[in-house]
């Protein structure tokens, strides 16, 4: 095996650590801990797979003498990232990879490669979307997939071309998250991918302007330059979120978000073990209470729109603040049912060629009903 390499100590770092993101620690099969490092026509290929995540990233360097080895993942991202100099050289020396600057030298093992598996092509691209769209809607998506692998349908995002809207719905059961923007289709899209392998784009795509989405019948993928990550799908059937967002609106509520998210914040430490809250319907207001016979009360009264019935829900604190969250300080629409179906936040103002946000909340029964 041979490599002998030259590279931005911060570009590299930056890479490898993304790379190992990917890529497990330790596990039954050693070698899927390590990273392949490839050298030719002055650049840099990284590249590895934990056999259902994949990653490759290319980055120039100035590449002395053409090769490939196979070296720990975690430790070189843990010895690129506490360099201070600007420059570090890869090279083989006998059954090490040594690390050089000016003033140290960090040798890693030398890996088994030829038993590695490999990381394949991603498959055919299905279309193109605007990467900083698609970065931010990610996160407001992916927050409500469930972190449980018991339950693997849960933890994925539903990812849809719908015409020259791309959706992306995800739930834990009690709380779903529905979003779409504007891409440009070029094939059929309709997958449910890992959610933690979308939240990684939306960690390493920041200065992409452009990503492009590949898809077949058993494996997802997103590239952009210098970057490809892939995974498998997961193969469970997902919910129809249109039971949530067509059925018939008992109240529509328009109101400030913060003014709303703060009342909750501040309502929510007396809820008591189980955590819920009233938001009751008014004339011009909700009002926000929760009531603990060993935490005390508490009621505030916020400003809004309210066209319909008057009712009264209970909400799960925490879920009710992290869908307020997602939105920030815009007015907000509330779209409400009586009894225990579904409440829909969404923002009042939409323009329907941007990005589109809706969050479903569940009511809970009040610790009184």
């Amino acid at each position: 095996m041979s490599l002998d390499v030259t590279a931005d100590s911060a570009v590299l770092a930056a890479a490898v650590a993304d790379a190992a993101r990917l890529l497990p620690v330790k596990g039954i099969d050693p070698l899927l801990t390590g990273l392949l490092l490839s050298g030719r026509d002055d650049e840099l290929v990284l590249s590895g797979t934990d056999r259902s995540n994949t990653v490759r990233l290319r980055r120039t360097a100035f590449v002395h003498t053409d090769g490939e080895v196979l070296v720990p993942a975690k430790p070189l991202a843990d010895t690129l990232g506490a360099l201070e100099e600007p420059e570090v050289r890869l090279v083989v020396e006998g059954s090490r990879l040594a690390i050089r600057t000016p003033g140290g030298r960090f040798a890693l093992p030398l890996m088994d490669g030829e038993l590695h598996p490999g990381v394949g092509p991603l498959p055919a691209a299905v279309g193109q979307v605007d990467a900083g769209e698609l970065i931010a809607l990610v996160g407001k998506v992916a927050s409500a997939a469930s972190k449980d692998d018991a339950l693997p349908l849960f933890t994925g995002v539903h990812v849809q071309g719908r015409g020259d809207r791309l959706a992306l719905v995800a739930t834990d059961r009690y709380r779903m998250a529905i979003g779409d923007l504007p891409w440009r289709p070029a094939g059929e899209l309709d997958v449910l991918v890992p959610a933690p392998l979308l939240s990684e784009v939306a960690k390493q795509a920041r200065t992409a302007e452009v990503i492009t989405i590949h898809a077949d019948g058993s494996r997802f993928g997103l590239s952009w330059p210098g970057t490809q990550l892939g995974t498998v799908l997961l193969a469970s059937p997902f919910p129809d979120e249109s039971r949530h967002t067509d059925a018939q609106v008992d109240a529509v509520v328009e109101v400030d978000g913060d003014a709303l998210a703060g009342a909750v914040r501040r309502v929510a430490p007396y809820s008591g073990p189980r955590a819920v809250i009233a938001v009751e319907l008014g004339d011009s207001d909700l009002r926000i209470r929760a009531a603990d016979p060993q935490n005390g009360e508490a009621e505030e009264t916020v400003k809004a729109t309210v066209d319909g019935h008057r009712f009264t829900h209970g909400y799960q604190a925490r879920y009710l603040s992290d869908a307020l969250r997602v939105f920030g300080s815009a007015r907000l629409r509330l779209s409400m049912r009586h009894g225990m179906r579904s409440t829909v936040i969404a923002l009042a103002d939409v323009d329907p060629g941007e990005a589109n946000l809706r969050y479903v909340v569940m009511p809970i029964r009040m610790p009184s009903d």
